[in-house]
């Protein structure tokens, strides 16, 4: 008896949700390209008397310039007079480009009382509050797979910043010091870091703020913030007595230039896969640039690094493979 072959048409809804999902993916791998990348252009291409404020300004500059271009390039860029909103702008990225503010600056107390292993793996905490505040704020459920990836993920980069902080360990100092000063705000900076990425989540996803928008406003922000603090930092003290681009070359706009792009490609992620995905995309990042640093650099991965390949790349097949499922209820 012949067997009769069906022939499964694709819907316009599946066809487009596979689309997307190969968007993601290919955004995906330019930021972790970008992220593994960045550090090895950044230690060639700026010199050390360069002011960090002036790279972090022109960096925000140049993603508003490239913001704009790409919302022109997509026809959105007419219709920003007629549709945006104070208020809107305020609740979608005033928001979370405040609380950024304030876990960078949280960062830098807690990088200058802590070594860096100890600083790194207590900033990897920050995975764990992106999917716990996506939970509460967008009822974003993960399956007991892909929470099983997540703490993977997690000791994948504990590996990670063993092999990159053991030889920076610093002499120990008073234990309520490091407590006060190093441990408490890189934990309060990570919950933040969280918070933060999940309100971005909520304002794409739910508001249907455009990820370009967001990119621009969020940029103002941050600069904003920046140039209030400028008056009393080192930073600011700097720039009045050697001048803005004190130390630049023209090498130093290719760092600032990639590290825009990657700002830009953060916000596609984010909006378009969620920010736990974007913490896969940064610890995946930790293991381009040890292969990049052996291929150019011939300096060989660590043992540790060698121990989080396997983990990173299972907890990523895993994350991918078991999507929380709806269950449905009997009748």
């Amino acid at each position: 008896m012949a067997t009769v072959k069906t022939k499964v048409k694709t819907g316009p809804a599946q066809a487009s949700m596979q689309k997307m999902s190969a968007r993601v993916l290919f955004y995906s791998l330019l930021l972790t390209l970008q992220y593994g990348v960045q550090p090895l252009i950044s230690k060639r291409c700026i010199r050390r008397e360069v002011i960090v404020t002036t790279s972090v300004l022109t960096c925000e500059l140049a993603k508003v310039i490239f913001a704009l271009i790409f919302m022109a390039k997509e026809g959105t860029l007419k219709k920003l007079s007629s549709q945006w909103t104070l208020v809107g702008s305020l609740t979608a990225s005033g928001l979370p480009a405040t609380i950024y503010a304030l876990q960078n600056s949280l960062l830098q107390i807690s990088y200058r009382n802590l070594d860096s292993l100890t600083f790194s793996m207590l900033n990897q905490t920050k995975i764990i509050f992106t999917a716990l505040f996506t939970y509460i704020i967008l009822r974003q459920r993960q399956s007991m797979q892909q929470i099983v990836a997540v703490f993977l993920l997690i000791l994948a980069a504990v590996f990670l910043s063993i092999g990159e902080g053991s030889s920076k360990r610093s002499s120990s100092g008073d234990p309520d010091h490091i407590l006060f000063y190093g441990i408490v705000p890189v934990l309060v900076a990570s919950v933040l870091s969280g918070l933060a990425s999940a309100l971005c989540q909520w304002a794409s996803q739910v508001k249907k703020h455009s990820s370009y928008l967001m990119t621009i406003e969020m940029s103002i922000v941050g600069s904003l913030c920046l140039l209030a603090s400028i008056s009393k930092s080192p930073d600011g003290e700097a720039i009045r007595q050697h001048g803005f681009f004190y130390g630049w070359t023209p090498l130093t706009l290719i760092p600032v230039i990639f590290n825009s792009l990657g700002g830009i490609l953060v916000g596609l992620v984010t909006s378009h896969a969620g920010g736990v995905r974007k913490g896969f995309v940064i610890v995946s990042a930790l293991l381009v640039t040890a292969m990049l640093q052996f291929i150019f650099e011939g300096k060989p991965p660590s043992l540790y690094c060698l121990i989080a390949l396997p983990l990173v790349v299972s907890s990523i097949s895993i994350y991918q493979k078991y999507p929380y499922q709806v269950k449905k209820k009997e009748v």
